[in-house]
């Protein structure tokens, strides 16, 4: 019998239909933590506590993942600091992300949200000196636009602070996405969830000593949904990545925005302004630019390198 290899986190069967379908999933699962975290903070959960549970949900799949998967074994590694330094990064793009739904409408929060891979162009030419051609760049300016006719500054539409500290979120995250591609040369998908996971409990944990609080029966069903969809919504997103090419699934991330704008309707009596409808295609269509870039280039790459 031949032996499993775990020299790769991509099994050699890709299933693009399942893996489309997982990518959906994620989506509605993130649209409901969202919603969970909204839930709670109008119960008067406080953001650190929204982090810690989220985590034990994240850490709880994690742990699921490796043990049907590569082997707790595969959880060693020689790189405590980048973890370290990936967890705080992480823990505080999570964190303002978390703050932006409760101060935005859902669907405006997700809509700045798909920001995220137009700064993770900016990113990767400025920190990883990766080429970034006009289609890039132009796509990048037209994402930038798309934040603009959203927020529509001045207005008074959109609250200001909640759409700066959804921008922030945005880049932060990003910068975690350079910071995993780091992490990525050494290290296994599976071993880099699972240490941002347990590693962030420390230091939620012990803030927990001053924010956590008692709540009621209701608080504590929304805290635990909140987790359970986040945790699951890691599982879903890992395996989607196993089963086909970014380039593939990650369009359908775009879908959370009907999510989104379906559950701040049901359970916020939120109703987007005109201009996320006119500005959110624009961000979409730049982060399904700068996607078709990247997979075309990656694809010229390949040739060249079997043709060598």
């Amino acid at each position: 019998m031949k032996a499993r290899s775990h020299d790769t986190d991509r099994p050699a069967e890709q299933r693009p239909r399942l893996a489309i379908g997982l990518r959906l999933l994620t989506a509605v699962l993130l649209a409901l933590m969202f919603a969970g975290v909204k839930l709670a903070a109008e119960q008067g959960v406080h953001v650190i506590e929204s982090l810690f549970y989220r985590q034990i949900g994240s850490a709880l799949c994690a742990l699921g993942l490796v043990a049907v998967g590569p082997g707790f074994p595969s959880l060693r590694t020689r790189r405590v600091g980048a973890h370290v330094g990936r967890m705080a990064l992480g823990v505080t793009a999570m964190g303002l992300n978390f703050v932006a739904v409760a101060l935005l409408p859902l669907a405006e929060a997700t809509a700045i949200g798909f920001t995220v891979p137009i700064f993770s162009t900016v990113l990767a030419a400025l920190v990883l000196g990766e080429p970034t051609g006009k289609w890039r760049w132009g796509a990048v300016a037209a994402g930038f636009v798309g934040v603009l006719l959203i927020v529509q500054p001045g207005s008074g539409e959109v609250p200001l602070v909640g759409a700066a500290v959804a921008i922030v979120a945005a880049l932060l995250t990003a910068s975690v996405t350079i910071v995993i591609r780091r992490l990525g040369a050494t290290e296994r998908a599976s071993t880099t969830v699972f240490w941002f996971a347990v590693s962030s409990l420390v230091p939620l944990g012990l803030l927990m000593v001053h924010f956590g609080q008692a709540h009621d029966a209701g608080t504590w069903a929304v805290l635990a949904g909140m987790a359970l969809a986040g945790g699951l919504a890691q599982l879903t997103l890992t395996g989607a990545l196993r089963l086909a090419p970014v380039a593939l699934v990650m369009p359908m991330d775009y879908t959370s925005l009907l999510w989104a704008t379906l559950l701040g309707l049901w359970l916020f009596a939120e109703w987007p302004t005109p201009w996320v409808w006119i500005g959110a295609p624009v961000i979409i269509l730049s982060g399904l630019v700068i996607v078709w870039r990247e997979h075309r280039l990656a694809r010229n790459l390949n040739k060249a390198a079997q043709a060598e």
